[in-house]
């Protein structure tokens, strides 16, 4: 419990920690951040496949495929459905394209809620991921939704001062953000924890919520801005990087 605790305060401690290196350069360049956010897609498709959809199969055993890819649908229905109330990312890009300063607020504000509520599922995959018993998976699980957090801690800051908001206020916003992951992995641990049967749909529901957010927001953000070929070796490397971490953690 201490460990799945150390997780859930790191997952979501990483959202806040680039947020601070939001502040500390207020505007970080665009393909610093697309390559970076590559790495972590590679890390979390890594990680979803490993730690999350190659335990669902084993453990559920006879029908362990069918519960598998009805589990992993069934993550991505989800967050297609709270995309439809709320957008992110790719969607909600410029937000200081906006000339009118209540438009803007509210556009910025928009983005920041929706990061909120798709941290919601990331921290929940993270705390599933320790019911299958592989505390090293579960680590490597948490450390790419990690990953992810750091640039989008960054993103949050800039607009968010343009718009007029004040740099307390922003990074309260931003630690919000950050506090919702840390619930989602509680939750997520607690579920399979009480309910041991339902393991191999959570962990299979789990990784297809990280393999929609990888294709649906990741994927389409960083190849956005003309530096695609960067981020598809980086997404290379890190998916890779998964790789060579399981087998020598395995």
């Amino acid at each position: 419990m201490k460990l799945v605790l150390l997780t859930a305060l790191g997952v979501g401690g990483a959202t806040i920690f680039g947020s601070l290196i939001g502040f500390i350069f207020k505007k970080v360049s665009q393909k610093f951040s697309d390559i970076v956010l590559s790495f972590a897609a590679g890390v979390m498709l890594a990680a979803a496949v490993l730690g999350l959809i190659v335990p669902s199969i084993e453990y559920g055993g006879k029908w362990g495929i069918l519960i598998t890819v009805a589990g992993i649908f069934c993550g991505a229905v989800c967050l297609n459905l709270i995309d439809k109330l709320v957008p992110h990312m790719h969607r909600l890009v410029g937000v200081e394209s906006e000339t009118h300063p209540n438009a803007n607020l509210s556009r910025v504000l928009l983005f920041v809620t929706a990061i909120a509520i798709h941290n919601l599922p990331e921290g929940i995959a993270a705390g599933v991921s320790f019911g299958s018993n592989d505390p090293n998976g579960a680590l490597l699980i948490a450390g790419g939704i990690a990953l992810q957090n750091i640039p989008e801690g960054m993103v949050i800051i800039g607009p968010m001062l343009a718009a007029g908001v004040s740099p307390k206020r922003t990074f309260i916003a931003a630690m919000l953000t950050g506090v919702v992951e840390v619930i989602g992995t509680l939750l997520g641990y607690f579920a399979v924890s009480i309910a041991s049967a339902i393991l191999p749909f959570a962990l299979a529901f789990a990784g297809g919520t990280m393999l929609y957010v990888i294709s649906d927001e990741m994927i389409p953000e960083t190849h956005a801005h003309g530096y695609q070929r960067g981020a598809t070796y980086s997404l290379l490397i890190g998916f890779c990087l998964m790789l060579v971490s399981d087998v020598l953690l395995g």
